[in-house]
């Protein structure tokens, strides 16, 4: 069968001979929709740090956690996921709708390959709906008005930034974003923030190596800038901890030592 144009031009706006953080995140997390060149720098990045993998586990059941805490205990039933990289198991839409079949999703990304694979996300309960918005982490006014097609913007929100906003160079721009974003929601919004720290130098320097395969460079900052995202909202307990310590489900000895990863949830007043 021969592809359409559309689908056609998605695959060719997608360079195979740089590496891509959404591609390397899929290799470490088991994934298959990622190229030879992402291989190479994901095993760079083993060499010096082994423990990336489990720390992207760690990354993925951070999500999960969060959402089903938004959906479960929170009662909120609209989700904006920028930067959502490639489909995987337990999506935002996933989670979301196990608790409350009437969510709603809105994903966003800038990677090409995430578009082509949009259909993985765009499944949806009937009664909920699911929309995926090709857009950068620095257009927040982009975002939220192709959001405000699937989303009542004048009801609560919450506001997903997994693993983004570290590959925003400026912090002041980066907390510029998600003041602008939280800023157009109403009163009981929530943010859910997760990044990569400085606190582990073998984290540290494998990300040196990741900044030089090509890929766009990702800053990992401290556990107090993390919780500077944060600021004027309400803290859910347990704060902004490494990602293992945040509400865990069970215990498992082998992500609890990651310490790399930040993150937290809030709610605006």
């Amino acid at each position: 069968m021969t592809e359409g144009p559309e689908k056609t031009d998605k695959a060719a706006r997608i360079d195979t001979t740089v590496a891509h953080s959404a591609r390397i995140w899929d290799y470490w997390t088991g994934g298959k929709d990622y190229y030879e060149v992402d291989r190479e720098a994901g095993d760079r990045i083993l060499a010096v740090f082994p423990d990336m993998a489990v720390l992207a586990r760690v990354g993925r059941h951070f999500i999960g956690r969060t959402v089903r805490y938004l959906a479960e205990e929170a009662g909120i039933r609209q989700f904006l996921d920028i930067g959502t990289g490639l489909p995987t198991v337990d999506n935002t839409h996933e989670v979301a709708q196990r608790v409350a079949p009437e969510s709603r999703i809105v994903y966003t990304d800038n990677d090409p390959l995430v578009l082509a694979h949009a259909h993985a996300l765009l499944t949806s309960t009937p009664e909920g709906a699911t929309a995926y918005v090709e857009a950068d982490v620095e257009q927040p006014e982009r975002i939220l008005e192709a959001a405000a097609r699937t989303l009542d913007l004048d009801r609560p929100v919450a506001v997903m930034l997994m693993g983004i906003l570290a590959h925003v160079s400026d912090y002041d721009e980066a907390r510029s974003i998600v003041r602008r974003l939280m800023d157009a929601l109403p009163s009981g919004s929530y943010l859910a923030v997760r990044d990569g720290t400085n606190t582990d130098p073998r984290y540290v320097k494998a990300l040196e190596g990741y900044n030089r395969s090509g890929a766009v460079p990702y800053h990992p900052r401290s556990p107090e800038q993390v919780a500077g995202f944060l600021d004027g909202l309400e803290i859910v307990e347990p704060g902004v901890v490494p990602c293992p310590q945040w509400r865990p489900e069970a215990p498992d000895m082998e992500t609890r030592k990651v310490v790399a990863l930040y993150g937290g949830v809030g709610r605006k007043p």
